[in-house]
């Protein structure tokens, strides 16, 4: 492999959290962009883009923890599946704000904060490329 085609050097970055979610999405810079506008979120490292505008790799900060995400890559046994039965759950100390702005940034509303029965202020959104997000704010 000649040095032209060698990929980037990964630099060091902190993984913050003790679980990390990797998602696997189709069009991962567009939803590490949109991530930034509704949570606020922190590029740590983003690989480059290949030919087809895909990445490899991409470590996000989203309110103190990691988030990874990449593409999929079919021709390397990596094929494209939807987002299905989890939610990305986030501790947040004003819900309807973190909420709020998820909206207007373009996420679909499916529950606005309310209290609930465990006395949390609790609320969730689906983003545009099918993943669920929560908000919850303990109770004081």
């Amino acid at each position: 492999m000649s040095e032209a085609a060698e990929a980037p050097a990964m630099p060091q970055v902190q993984t913050k959290g003790g679980v990390v979610a990797y998602l696997a999405v189709d069009g991962a810079l567009k939803a590490a962009d949109f991530y930034t506008k509704a949570f606020a979120a922190e590029t740590a490292f983003a690989h480059p883009a290949d030919e087809k505008g895909r990445t490899m790799h991409i470590h996000l900060y989203i309110n103190g923890s990691s988030v990874m995400l990449g593409d999929f890559y079919p021709e390397h046994g990596h094929a494209k599946e939807a987002a299905a039965a989890f939610t990305m759950q986030l501790i947040v100390s004003d819900c309807q704000a973190w909420f709020d702005r998820a909206v207007a940034a373009g996420c679909e509303a499916l529950v606005p904060p309310q209290a609930m029965f465990w006395g949390d202020i609790w609320g969730q959104v689906r983003d545009p490329f099918g993943f669920v997000w929560a908000f919850d704010q303990p109770a004081a």
